[in-house]
Order: C-alpha cells, then sequence, then structure tokens
C-alpha cells in the first residue's frame, strides 16, 4: 500500500465520522431549545444548567491520553462517535432536568472526545503542508452537512415528534461510530504518541493563543446572538437566516483559508485574524445598525475558521510524540474560559454591554502581539 493509499483510507474514516457527528451534533443543537421548553418545561435556570454541563466535558478532554493507554486512538474516535450517538438518540426519552443533565454529559463527553482525537489523527497522520488543507476541507463538509440537517428538520418535524427525530440522529451517528469500530485506518510506521500528560515550558505560545481564542470565542457564542436579540430585535427566522447564510459561506471559505496558511504561513493569517477580530468586537459595542451588527456577526465566523492556524503553528514546533497530548491539553486550556467568561460577561453586561465586547477587543490585541512571536517560534524549532 502507497503512502497516499495509507492517508486515503485515514481521510476517509475522519469524513465519515465528521459527517455524522456533525449531523447528530447540529440536530441536537437545533432541537435542543424548543424540546427542553415544550417537552421538559425548563425554565432559563434549567436551561443555564445543562449549558454549563455540557461544557465539564471540554474540561476533562485530557484524560483522552489515559485512555489512548488501553484503546489506540482511532478506536477511541470511533468508540467517542458511538457515546455521542446515544446521548443524542435518548435525549428525547429524558424529557427532565435530571434526564438532559444525564444525556448532554453523555453527549458531550463523546463530541469533545471524539474532536480531541480527529484533531490529534490528522496532524500526525497529514503532513504540514497536507495537514492546514485537510482540516479546512473538514470544516467545509462540517458547514454542508450542518446547511443539510437543518432543512431535514424543517420536513421532519411536520412528521416525527421530538423523540423519533432525537432518535434517528443519535442512531445516525451511532452507526457511524460501530462502522469505525471495524475499520482499522492506523499505521505502524509514525511515531507513537506519548501517554502521558505533557505541559512543556517552550510550548507556552501555542497555550496561550490557546486560551485567548477559546475566551474570544465564549463572547462570541454566548453575547453576539443575544447583542442582535436584545438591541436589535432579531427573530427566531432572522437569527436561523444568519446560520444559514455563515454555513454556506464558510463552506466556501474554509478551503481558502486552508490554502492561505501554506501559501502565507501561521503568522500572516493569524494576524490578520486578530486585527480584523478587534474591529468587530468594536463594532459590535458600538454600531446602531441592525444589518451592519449582523455583517459583523458573519464576518466574525469566517474569521474564527483562520484558528486552524494554531493548531498547525503546533504541529511545526513540537515534537511528533507530543501531538495527541497537545490537543487534549489544548482542548481542556480552550474550555477553560468556558465556564469564567459567560458569567463574569453577564455580570459586565449589567453594567453595561459595550464593556463585554471592549474587552474582547483587548483580548484580540493581545492576541494580535503575540501573534508576531509565531514565526520565530518556527524557526527556532527548524534550527534546533
Amino acid at each position: 500500500m502507497t503512502d497516499a493509499d495509507k492517508k486515503r483510507r485515514m481521510y476517509i474514516f475522519l469524513l465519515v465520522l465528521v459527517i455524522c457527528t456533525s449531523a447528530a451534533f447540529q440536530g441536537w443543537r437545533t432541537l435542543l431549545n424548543n424540546f427542553a421548553v415544550e417537552v421538559a418545561g425548563l425554565d432559563g435556570l434549567g436551561m443555564g444548567v445543562v449549558q454549563s454541563v455540557r461544557e465539564v466535558p471540554g474540561f476533562l478532554a485530557l484524560l483522552a491520553i489515559y485512555m489512548i493507554l488501553i484503546i489506540s486512538e482511532h478506536r477511541l474516535a470511533a468508540l467517542s462517535v458511538v457515546v455521542l450517538g446515544l446521548g443524542v438518540g435518548l435525549t428525547g426519552l429524558m424529557p427532565s432536568l435530571g434526564g438532559l443533565v444525564f444525556t448532554t454529559l453523555l453527549m458531550s463527553f463523546g463530541f469533545h472526545y471524539y474532536e480531541t482525537m480527529n484533531q490529534s489523527l490528522t496532524l500526525q497522520y497529514f503532513d504540514k503542508t497536507e495537514a492546514p488543507v485537510v482540516m479546512a476541507r473538514l470544516r467545509s463538509i462540517t458547514a454542508l452537512t450542518n446547511i443539510s440537517v437543518g432543512a431535514v428538520i424543517y420536513f421532519l418535524a411536520k412528521a416525527l415528534g421530538y423523540t423519533e427525530m432525537f432518535a434517528l440522529l443519535g442512531g445516525v451517528a451511532a452507526a457511524a461510530g460501530l462502522w469505525g469500530l471495524t475499520r482499522d485506518p492506523s499505521r505502524a510506521d509514525l511515531p507513537p504518541q506519548l501517554k502521558k500528560m505533557t505541559f512543556r515550558s517552550r510550548y507556552w505560545l501555542y497555550y496561550a493563543l490557546t486560551f485567548l481564542s477559546g475566551a474570544r470565542r465564549q463572547i462570541f457564542t454566548v453575547f453576539a446572538v443575544f447583542l442582535l436579540v436584545t438591541k436589535f430585535g432579531y427573530s427566531i427566522q432572522q437569527v436561523t437566516i444568519l446560520f444559514v447564510c455563515n454555513n454556506v459561506i464558510n463552506y466556501f471559505a474554509n478551503p481558502i483559508i486552508g490554502r492561505s496558511i501554506n501559501r502565507f504561513g501561521e503568522r500572516p493569517v493569524l494576524t490578520v485574524e486578530y486585527a480584523a477580530l478587534a474591529v468587530i468586537f468594536l463594532g459590535y459595542a458600538f454600531t446602531e445598525s441592525p444589518l451592519l451588527a449582523a455583517g459583523l456577526y458573519i464576518l466574525d465566523n469566517i474569521v474564527f475558521n483562520f484558528a486552524i492556524a494554531i493548531k498547525t503553528f503546533y504541529q511545526k514546533i513540537a515534537d511528533p510524540q507530543d501531538i495527541a497530548s497537545g490537543m487534549a491539553v489544548g482542548f481542556t486550556i480552550n474550555h477553560i474560559a468556558a465556564v469564567v467568561v459567560p458569567v463574569t460577561g453577564g455580570l459586565i453586561w449589567m453594567a453595561d454591554y459595550r464593556l463585554v465586547f471592549m474587552v474582547a477587543v483587548g483580548l484580540s490585541l493581545v492576541s494580535l502581539a503575540l501573534a508576531q512571536l509565531v514565526s520565530g517560534q518556527i524557526r527556532a524549532h527548524e534550527q534546533g
């Protein structure tokens, strides 16, 4: 089997799991709020609890390193997709706060552990030129899947109830995971991964950029749509249209982003991202135009995908055996902000919503300064 054939096996393996995982996760996100209110009878506090619980497995992604002591990475990826499918599939059968907490934890453990293994396998099996293209292509497929799932749910909702739709979506993911457990796209000629937690001081820039990215992303996720709804009165239909526009644009934009990383390098791509984000968050803070706010939201989604460059930067400075550990540690660091930012940001919002976005401007500028060190670290690694 040629090297290209071996890579193709892993790509097909990841592609199938990405499509089915995206379908189940996007369907879950689409149905959850209505199901929680209409069937489970949850109030705002209950939904807050469910959403907070959803982030807990992100903190625990580092435990994946210890799991690959007893199971290979590709099998852990497939098993995680099965767990995600079970969580989504059982959601409709447990219409209560306790039930949603349980199924959300199950779904989230599967999702976060799969994503950790997905990123690790991509960086291990594809070289420094191929990895950004493969990551970008898989993100495009995710965007296309999200659009398709929205259309499917729109029509299925007229014929099926929540229980059946959750079961169908979860079943798709579980079936893909079971298929993955029967595959073996692994290679014996790659460097074995360290199966322990590794924090190395020379990776400090990767850790810092990952943490700042997580903090900014939480501000965007929690408060950008909230601004559109509370300040500009956006309806559910208008927000849905925005989501569809984002996914359509991202389908075409992601491959361009991947090629740009290869052409220009990580530092220029990250520089554009952080400079653009500073302007975007400044716009959120001071715009009085609902159309401009929507435009900023779409730009924000596009620019977010430039963060692929953080992972390819790590690939270029890391020892080959540190890839799996680095992805797990990165996932955990990224999720530290998931608990701190929503609560802190909510308190700041009560004083002045503009201050929340000004904090994001500050985080973007710090990231912009740190991004200028990226090329130097890559050169130092190559020379030393």
